[in-house]
């Protein structure tokens, strides 16, 4: 060892060499030992471990009902029926036998006479017939539609129903027509040879094409209607006046339907000019829709009449069934026509929405809640009857000031089109930070 090293290394001090030599002397501690200490170490470090393990769930439990997302509140309208207008409907001359019903476009009904069952309709059955043709055959305005032959069958039953005294349009072997002046037969001049060549050519057979009829009065919700056949010959063919109503609201609704039931008259290729039966055409706002008229119906009258009262325009869909006079068509469209006159009459402007009327209120899920008012307004209309509205609400916010504006109503009648502005007179508050920390 050179001389350097040895300088660089520090001597121990005798005391040094004391411990050292008692540390040797210690013998180590058994195992058993250790493991009991290290035990109680454990011991003492879980409940710290749980503490701090809680405190974290709670703090994860805390941040997620906060951040959860806030159901919106709702608005529950008080009107699911509609807007019902103060008064009492209007009194009106129903006719003293068969029944009847009226309906204001857009403003519900305005009762009935008579009995309310099922019973045979005649020539009315045409307009359902009508209905199913142009929901499968569209005619736009002006157009005719594609050419539908004359088969052999539909000149066999012309013959055999004008013999029988009935309601036919004449054709002959071999002709054609179109489209337009088959359904123009079958409403303006009410023929049942043409009901049977448009379901032949709509549907291939009669019979399919019943089958589709019956299935569109259900798709319109005609559930006390049966038929048996597309001109409504049979009596087996049968209605309600209310279903008919609807009929008549949905046939009208198609512009090519509409403006053939306006017509007074038209000319065909081999029965020339023919006349609509229909005499209230162009009085009081008569403006279609089909008569019927045969022994087991009685005199029938389908119609829509349409007149402007105080500048706006309102419309009326009647039916009048079961008139059995010597002149049975005759009476059913007086009936209406004294129906129509009278309900025109009594229809004026009236308050739709009073001030500060309640018409719903706005709900939430932390049981906060606030009424709804709709902007007072008025319309022309009848007393007592009931208006559909359409609600169009926003998202609305957890929290709502004073007056805010959350959507409004829609009111169609007629040629009115009225929008209600919606609005909470009081404030709707928010949910508390307990009720979010809490909630399920």
């Amino acid at each position: 060892m050179n001389a350097r090293a040895a300088h660089g290394r520090r001597r121990r001090s005798p005391a040094e060499d004391h411990l050292r030599l008692l540390g040797k002397q210690i013998p180590p501690p058994k195992p058993e030992i250790v493991r009991a200490q290290a035990h109680e170490r454990a011991h003492r470090d879980v409940p710290r471990f749980l503490l701090t393990l809680v405190l974290a769930v709670v703090v994860a439990l805390v941040a997620v009902q906060w951040f959860r997302p806030i159901p919106r509140p709702v608005f529950r309208s008080s009107l699911s029926g509609g807007l019902r207008l103060a008064g009492a409907l209007p009194s009106l001359p129903w006719p003293a036998t068969g029944s009847a019903a009226l309906s204001a476009a857009g403003a519900g009904s305005f009762g009935h006479a008579g009995p309310t069952t099922a019973v045979p309709i005649a020539s009315l059955a045409k307009v359902l017939t009508a209905y199913v043709v142009l929901k499968d055959h569209p005619l736009t305005p002006g157009s005719s539609g594609p050419s539908i032959a004359v088969p052999a069958d539909v000149v066999a039953a012309y013959k055999a129903g004008v013999a029988a005294q009935q309601s036919e349009l004449a054709v002959t072997p071999g002709e054609t027509l179109n489209e337009l002046q088959a359904l123009e037969g079958l409403l303006v001049a009410g023929a049942n040879d043409m009901a049977t060549l448009l379901g032949e050519w709509d549907a291939g057979s009669t019979s399919a094409f019943v089958e589709k009829m019956d299935a569109s009065a259900r798709l319109l919700g005609l559930s006390s209607t049966h038929i048996t056949d597309p001109s409504g010959l049979d009596p087996a063919t049968v209605s309600t006046p209310a279903d008919l109503i609807r009929l008549g609201e949905a046939a009208m609704a198609l512009p090519a339907f509409a403006q053939m039931v306006a017509m007074a008259q038209v000319t065909l290729p081999v029965a020339g000019t023919i006349y609509n039966l229909d005499a209230d055409l162009g009085t009081d706002g008569f403006v279609g829709i089909k008569t019927g008229n045969d022994t087991a119906a009685g005199g029938c009258f389908l119609f829509d009449a349409q007149q402007a009262v105080d500048g706006q325009s309102l419309t009326l869909v009647g039916v009048v069934l079961g008139q059995d006079t010597t002149t049975p068509t005759a009476a059913a469209l007086g009936a209406a026509d004294a129906l129509v006159r009278a309900a025109f009459a009594d229809a004026s402007p009236m308050p739709l929405v009073s001030p500060g009327q309640v018409v719903g209120r706005v709900t939430t899920a932390w049981g906060s809640s606030v009424p709804v008012t709709a902007s007072p307004a008025s319309i022309v209309a009848w007393s007592g009857l009931q208006i559909a509205v359409h609600v169009k609400v926003e998202s609305l916010p957890s929290s709502l000031p004073r007056g805010a504006r959350i959507g409004v109503f829609d009111v169609v009648l007629g040629g009115q089109h009225l929008s209600l502005l919606l609005t909470t007179p009081s404030g709707l508050s928010g949910p508390s930070v307990v009720w979010r920390l809490t909630r399920l």
